[in-house]
């Protein structure tokens, strides 16, 4: 297999545990929040919602690329 076909599959995996960070981040922001610290708390929404912003584009990069010509 050619170092070119295995990228589709490189990205899709990074998307993969990029997703599960952000979920495993959000349970800790929730228990920060839940121990007094809102500001600590606001900073990591903050820093998750460029996640967010940059998921659409990451989809659609990733679906160009791993859909066969």
């Amino acid at each position: 297999m050619p170092n070119s076909d295995l990228l589709p599959s490189l990205l899709y995996n990074i998307n993969e545990n990029q997703h599960a960070l952000e979920a495993a981040i959000m349970e800790l922001t929730l228990w920060v929040e839940q121990r007094g610290s809102a500001e600590v708390a606001g900073n990591v929404r903050g820093a998750l919602q460029t996640i967010d912003r940059n998921e659409e584009f990451i989809k659609m990069t990733l679906a160009v690329l791993i859909t066969p010509d």
